[in-house]
């Protein structure tokens, strides 16, 4: 596990859709974005994989960071996380290794088992119990690390199966790119993510023990199988959204302009990173001293870029 800490910078189609309607202004907006965060020096940019929410606009994943790739030189680009259902998984083994091709292996693979029913159902995909679902992550996993690193590969499952399948080029990354399971159901998700994950992502968890759980069952299935868990990277939510100003003033009127009208003010200080960049830092050093390398982090103003501006240079910089 690599102890340098980084950042992420979650992208999700809810902080710019409902501020644009023109597609290609939307996609200007989410282009302009990830060049600030590649100038600032953040680690990577994550994009979610939804394909409706009503009828907001919303760019697909993929395509966006295939997009993305050629308009960047630096900074990684993930998903947070792939559905699995909505891909066959040889063919997102062949398009994630030509991502990771064209951006001179800067991919970084987030995939789950997928929550959301009603987009599903939607665009006519199965949506089977939890239980189904996790499996068919599981061998989605397995036969993408296959395709990744071997000469031909044949995998026979109980949903997926593939016969000396080729996968050329493979991914500039070796062994490959790094992969990121997102998740925390303790008996079924975090099995796999023991079994196949290079990073874990639990989610957002509203304090610093629920993590050390996660963290402890985790490590409990990593042993089950013989796995050293310090083999697979700890990533963190530290707050569901990010609000960062430089004096108490400012941050009031940032947790004015942001807050809900249904939650109170002290559930969500509670529930967010709200802070002067000293503030910031102080909330972090629990997570830094549980392990945690990788924080994951949505500002609540996007898309204005101040706090992911002010974050980068008066808190990243100090911690790195």
């Amino acid at each position: 596990m690599v102890n340098r800490v980084n950042f992420g910078v979650f992208l999700p189609f809810y902080a710019f859709s409902f501020k644009e309607t023109n597609p290609q202004a939307l996609f200007n907006r989410v282009q302009a974005t990830v060049a600030e965060c590649e100038s600032l020096g953040y680690h990577s940019v994550w994009l979610d994989d939804h394909l409706m929410f009503g009828n907001t606009p919303i760019l697909e994943c993929w395509t966006t960071i295939t997009a993305l790739s050629q308009l960047t030189t630096k900074i990684r680009l993930g998903t947070m996380v792939l559905c699995a259902s909505f891909r066959n998984p040889a063919l997102l083994a062949k398009m994630a290794a030509t991502l990771d091709v064209l951006s001179n292996g800067r991919l970084e693979l987030g995939i789950g088992a997928g929550v959301q029913k009603e987009e599903h159902l939607a665009y006519g995909f199965f949506f089977p119990e939890a239980r189904t679902r996790i499996e068919r992550l599981e061998e989605t996993v397995a036969i993408i690390k296959q395709l990744w690193t071997e000469e031909k590969a044949s995998f026979k499952g109980k949903h997926y199966e593939i016969k000396e399948a080729v996968c050329e080029p493979k991914p500039v990354q070796k062994p490959h790119p790094p992969i990121t399971i997102g998740g925390s159901g303790e008996k079924l998700t975090l099995k796999v993510t023991a079994r196949y994950a290079d990073r874990c992502d639990f989610g957002y968890l509203p304090t610093i023990a629920l993590y050390k759980h996660k963290i402890q069952v985790l490590a409990t299935h990593c042993h089950a199988i013989g796995r050293d868990p310090n083999e697979i990277g700890l990533s963190c939510w530290p707050g569901g959204q990010v609000l960062v100003a430089n004096n108490e003033e400012a941050l009031s009127q940032a947790v004015l302009a942001h807050k809900p009208k249904n939650i109170s003010q002290k559930d969500f200080e509670n529930l967010n990173l709200i802070g002067t960049p000293d503030v910031c830092l102080k909330k972090l050093q629990p997570y830094l001293d549980s392990g945690f390398s990788h924080f994951m982090l949505f500002f609540g103003d996007l898309p204005c870029l101040d706090g992911l501006r002010l974050f980068a240079e008066s808190v990243m910089k100090k911690l790195r």
